[in-house]
């Protein structure tokens, strides 16, 4: 029987470093606009902001900052964001992405293992007073510079001409860190190479050109955001429009449809935000001619809504993660409907994939396992963690990813969830995603979360966290008396609550651990490991 492994076809790789590909933009759509920051009320074209960059790199070089030294940024979407990207790589420096929902602990450890000499923040915004935060840290960097304050022109006007030697294609320009479900976060370390090529493939593979509007709804932080968003308008000279500093749903459609916008990439928190909002219907979406989600599972009926209800022609589902720069999986915009929604496509160019047993052994085609890829976009490991970095990376170069999935006879594949999200009850394997997907296909539901609650008679019980559509109302023994003849008795589940949000990150990914943290707390419950020891 075919096993389970896939290699995109080859292609010839680019050498540039992210500077390099900006000036090179410059110089080919000198007065096309570059960036529109709606709520900064900023429009710059590439000309402007190639200058703008400058600029940035010489106030870097300013504050006498060596080659490869750390630079962090902790702030939510804005133009500064987007110049000291490209600053960073001018001045061969590396940038380090904070999280903006980080308050002291978690500041205080990027501070330190970072080693970050220099910070860059607002002083405060709608969610949080950050100055204050850094001070309770007790730890900030040798230089700390507030994007909206007197200190970031002070910068600017001390700038000098960098002398740091030039950046390679080889070195490491950006560190960002994983979210720490699973214990302290962990620096990956991307290179201009693994960045640049996977964002130049992706711009190919959706058309992008200098004629697109890229909304960039996406937190910059976010390895999304980063590559996928902005370095692919880098490399193709399409203009970035950002509706706010972060997501707003509203914001969101009040872009697409005043700027314009013609390509859109989110993650299913944000296009369910939307399809919910009552003021969806007075927006135009005729101009987005492509829409990709992804960062988390993608229900197909939600992409069915988003083509229905917004009318976007072009939708496809993509699959990655930070550690492969990000992107390892996606759909042709020629593929079929059944493709594009209900796959997670097929590899990237220059891309391997296989899936393995937990023996470590590639399993035949259509059978579950852990998926694995291989190739440039693999990351350099993780920053000063060498063990963490081999269970990450094995002997061969094949990174686990550490999602379940299978690959189809045709080559696509499909994702099943997380192997640490499984759920076992009474000796049965149990997904979480095939019962969000069944769910979902329930007309009053606008979203649900699946996680396992300890169980001491069966190991674990199946909780469902639902999100109605507004205006609708279902009970418990509704949404049981919906699944029942229709999934396996075990997998339906046994708790079920209706809330009105979920625990998310910065970048609209469902924090399920916290979901199973506050049901273990309200309902009084002990881990399996608690209630075997008593």
């Amino acid at each position: 029987m075919k096993q389970s492994y896939a290699c995109g076809p080859a292609q010839p790789f680019l050498t540039e470093t992210i500077d390099q590909v900006v000036r090179k933009t410059a110089d080919r759509f000198p007065n096309r606009e570059a960036v529109v920051s709606r709520h900064q009320n900023r429009r710059l074209t590439w000309r402007e902001f190639d200058a703008e960059v400058e600029r940035t790199a010489r106030g870097l070089a300013g504050l006498g900052l060596r080659t490869q030294e750390r630079v962090g940024i902790w702030s939510s979407n804005c133009v500064e964001w987007l110049l000291l990207q490209v600053a960073c790589s001018r001045a061969n420096l590396v940038l380090v992405n904070v999280n903006p929902a980080y308050r002291a602990r978690d500041l205080g450890y990027v501070l330190r293992k970072s080693e970050m000499r220099a910070l860059f923040l607002r002083e405060k915004d709608a969610r949080a007073d950050y100055r204050e935060i850094l001070t309770q840290t007790g730890t900030p960097p040798e230089f700390v510079v507030y994007l909206d304050h007197s200190s970031w022109d002070e910068m600017l006007a001390d700038g000098r001409e960098p002398m740091n030697s030039p950046a390679k294609s080889t070195d490491v320009i950006n560190i960002q860190y994983t979210s720490g479900t699973t214990g302290s976060p962990k620096g990956v370390l991307l290179t201009h190479h693994s960045l640049v090529n996977n964002a130049s493939l992706f711009a190919e593979l959706i058309c992008l050109g200098e004629n697109d509007r890229y909304l960039l709804c996406l937190p910059l932080y976010h390895t999304a955001g980063y590559g996928m968003c902005a370095l692919a308008c880098y490399l193709s000279g399409a203009t970035i429009v950002m509706g706010s500093a972060q997501f707003d749903a509203l914001s969101v459609m009040e872009a697409i449809d005043q700027e314009h916008v013609t390509v859109v990439g989110e993650v299913p928190t944000m296009l369910v935000a939307q399809l919910d909002h009552p003021e969806l219907s007075r927006f135009n979406f005729s101009s987005v001619r492509h829409a990709w989600c992804g960062g988390s599972p993608v229900p197909v009926e939600l992409m069915n809504r988003v083509g229905s209800e917004m009318g976007i022609p072009e939708l496809a589902v993509v699959y990655g993660q930070t550690e492969a720069s990000p992107l390892i999986t996606f759909s042709s915009k020629d593929d079929p409907p059944e493709l594009r929604f209900g796959t997670i496509g097929c590899a990237m160019p220059n891309t391997e994939i296989k899936v393995i047993s937990p023996s470590g052994e590639t399993v035949p085609i259509c059978q579950e396992g852990e998926i694995c890829t291989r190739g440039y976009l693999v990351m350099k490991g993780y920053d000063r963690e060498p063990e963490a970095t081999a269970r990450a990376i094995d002997s061969e170069g094949w990174l686990h990813t550490g999602d379940l999935g299978m690959m189809r006879p045709d080559g696509y594949f499909h994702i099943t969830g997380r192997a640490k999200d499984m759920i076992i009850r009474g000796g049965e394997n149990i997904f979480p995603r095939e019962i969000e997907d069944f769910l979902m296909t329930h007309p009053r539901i606008s979203d649900v979360q699946v996680v396992g609650l300890p169980d001491a008679k069966v190991g674990e019980a199946v909780l469902a966290w639902i999100r109605l559509k507004p205006g609708e109302s279902l009970t418990e023994a509704d949404v049981q008396g919906f699944c029942d003849g229709c999934i396996a008795h075990f997998k339906i589940p046994q708790f079920i609550r209706f809330v009105t949000e979920f625990p998310m990150t910065v970048s609209g990914k469902v924090q399920k651990f916290k979901i199973r943290e506050i049901e273990i707390r309200q309902r009084g419950l002990k881990e399996i490991s608690e209630i075997r020891t008593a």
